[in-house]
């Protein structure tokens, strides 16, 4: 899984885009201002201060902890500045007068050796730096920025909160304080963003995994999910459902063991590409280096390994193997994030096995099939989603030759599909193995994740010498496409959770009935009909305790239960039964087997109400 796209449809000459990287020089010199009028000794020193999506942040190593009433004084000494109306001047300098502006900011000069030495040897072409100046404030930045503070409207700009970050996201360095703030081009467009925040903190799956009891997190396993009984039930319809979808492909599932020899890491090249991602431990009863063992990050090594159980001909191809396996990957300090960031997690992959043929027609034809499955799944979940072309990393395997080929044929599907505007491009974000088609979603608060991925590779079948018998008797090596729907399991629960506010579908939720007696005169007759129910496989619960009916059904109705049916005297009597749906619709007199007809519909159509 790949982090979060910082910058999602803010293009770097968007004018939001300058507006909040501006905005972003004025904080730091507002918290400068801050600092020093509360100590003339005391000295910020500046990290880096990025425009992200919905706003931008900027990282301090302050002279003491940051409070709540910082903020707002922050925030005010913004708005001062952009009511001065300064101007922001861009101009190139040279390493020597760089250092000399920097003199007293240690990470701003780590900085500048990095883009030096990034650059080449400056000995024999000196390397221009540039830097923008508004007020008497300097900072290191390529740009670009608003000409002058009289274009961001200071009522647009609200500063948010703090969080702790490493610098230069190194966990063995100095802890910064980040500071977060959202700036829009209108008060109004602001009002309605922090409106939206409001409604998706209410729907933060954090918060309705622990009042629906789905999952739990403990610090003994940071970012390793404890599933809960409730939340094993969503987990396993979301898998039967997979399974269901891709046996009617011609998916073969297959599992692998969760911990491997680093010699099998080294072939695949995730030893030397990956390894900082990897959960690494040692055989205690021997010393010897290459007794070391990598617990799976992803499955694409194993696949390798089953492929090449035996010789393969054209007319097994494409070969579809997919498993579900749970996989293991660290994450930086402090960029946990409930169940959209974890360290274990299981992913609905697969590997396909494909003829290199040179028309491409059996690639092509199968990356359409990948998108009309996954088109597929995000229908029956009511989720939109977008896709985004990921190319290649600075630090990848194989030829630059092999990575054009393999770009250039995902575009062409692509283009295809949705058109050449239809998707966005992503430089730098592809696996070390191959570019990516990523598929993009958001949360609650309209941040954008990665999802599912589709992914074209030559590498690893070269490396593990993968073969198949052509048609013409030629051994050749397939291609492979890696694939995931879901994505992380994981990952697609939180963001569901997100999106129907807990409300989950009625195939989905934990409990789909509760029976609820109105008095004691009725608990016969509901622990019959809770039997009847349980016997056609329903997930029904009965609540006959000694409370009020009132006081019963709102605690019903706050673990979301899709149907509650209550049992009066009249019911037991009659034999029907008043159903209330959480929906809010209530139904009287209905007959017991058109209620289980109907609960079965809604069960086998994987009907979905968008809360």
């Amino acid at each position: 899984m790949n982090s979060m796209n910082p910058i999602d449809s803010m293009a770097n000459n968007d004018k939001l885009f300058r507006i909040r990287h501006s905005l972003a020089h004025i904080m730091a010199e507002a918290v400068i201002e801050h600092f020093e009028e509360e100590n003339s000794e005391s000295k910020v020193k500046l990290g880096v201060g990025p425009p992200i999506e919905n706003g931008f942040y900027y990282d301090f190593l302050l002279p003491r902890q940051i409070k709540e009433e910082d903020l707002l004084s922050i925030e005010n000494r913004m708005k001062a500045i952009i009511e001065s109306g300064c101007r922001f001047v861009g101009r190139e300098v040279s390493a020597v007068e760089a250092r000399s502006l920097f003199a007293d900011q240690p990470l701003k000069l780590e900085l500048i050796e990095a883009i030096l030495a990034d650059a080449g040897d400056a000995a024999e072409k000196p390397i221009p730096l540039s830097v923008y100046e508004h007020n008497h404030f300097v900072d290191l930045c390529k740009g670009p920025h608003v000409v002058s503070a009289d274009e961001i409207d200071p009522q647009a700009v609200k500063v948010l909160s703090t969080a702790g970050a490493f610098w230069r996201g190194d966990e063995r360095r100095e802890m910064l304080c980040r500071i977060y703030a959202t700036a829009w081009q209108s008060e109004e467009q602001l009002k309605s963003y922090l409106e939206k925040l409001a409604r998706g903190r209410e729907r933060d799956h954090r918060k309705l995994g622990k009042a629906l009891e789905l999952f739990h997190f403990d610090e003994s396993a940071p970012g390793m999910p404890y599933w809960l009984p409730n939340g094993l039930v969503v987990m396993n319809e979301l898998l039967a459902f997979w399974r269901a979808e891709h046996q009617r492909r011609g998916y073969k599932e297959f599992s692998a063991p969760l911990l491997n020899s680093r010699k099998l890491y080294e072939v695949s090249g995730h030893w030397e590409h990956y390894r900082e991602n990897m959960f690494v431990c040692h055989d205690e009863e021997h010393d010897e280096d290459d007794i070391e063992y990598g617990i799976k990050p992803m499955n694409c090594p194993n696949a390798m390994l089953i492929y090449n159980l035996k010789l393969r001909s054209y007319r097994d191809l494409p070969l579809r193997l997919s498993d579900c396996d749970p996989l293991h990957r660290k994450e930086r300090s402090g960029t946990l994030h409930g169940l959209l960031r974890v360290q274990k997690f299981q992913q609905d992959d697969a590997h396909i096995f494909l003829a290199d043929d040179k028309d491409n027609s059996q690639i092509e034809a199968e990356f359409e099939e990948i998108f009309d499955l996954a088109d597929h799944f995000y229908r029956v979940f009511n989720m939109e989603y977008e896709f985004r072309l990921s190319a290649r990393p600075d630090s990848f395997l194989g030829d630059a030759s092999d990575w054009d080929k393999a770009e250039a044929l995902l575009k062409k599907v692509l283009d295809k599909r949705l058109g050449e505007d239809g998707y966005r491009v992503a430089p730098g974000e592809g696996a070390f193995y191959g570019p990516k088609i990523d598929i993009m979603m958001r949360d609650s608060l309209d941040r954008s994740w990665q999802m599912g991925t589709i992914q074209l590779d030559y590498q690893l079948p070269r490396r593990f010498q993968c073969k198949y018998i052509a048609a013409d008797g030629e051994r050749k090596t397939p291609v492979v496409i890696h694939r995931v729907i879901y994505g992380s399991l994981d990952r697609f629960l939180g963001l569901l959770l997100e999106h129907t506010g807990g409300n989950l579908p009625l195939w989905l939720s934990p409990v789909q009935i509760a029976v609820l007696p109105v008095s004691q005169e009725q608990s016969a007759f509901a622990r019959e009909l809770f039997n009847r129910l349980q016997e056609h496989s329903l997930r029904v619960e009965l609540d006959d305790e000694n409370k009020s009916l009132n006081k019963r059904i709102r605690e019903l109705a706050l673990r979301k239960i899709p149907y509650l049916v209550i049992v009066g005297a009249k019911e037991a009597a009659s034999g029907q039964l008043s159903v209330r749906a959480r929906s809010g619709e209530h139904r009287n007199e209905i007959k017991e087997e058109d209620f289980i007809a109907s609960i079965k519909n809604e069960i086998s159509t994987r009907t979905f109400y968008k809360s």
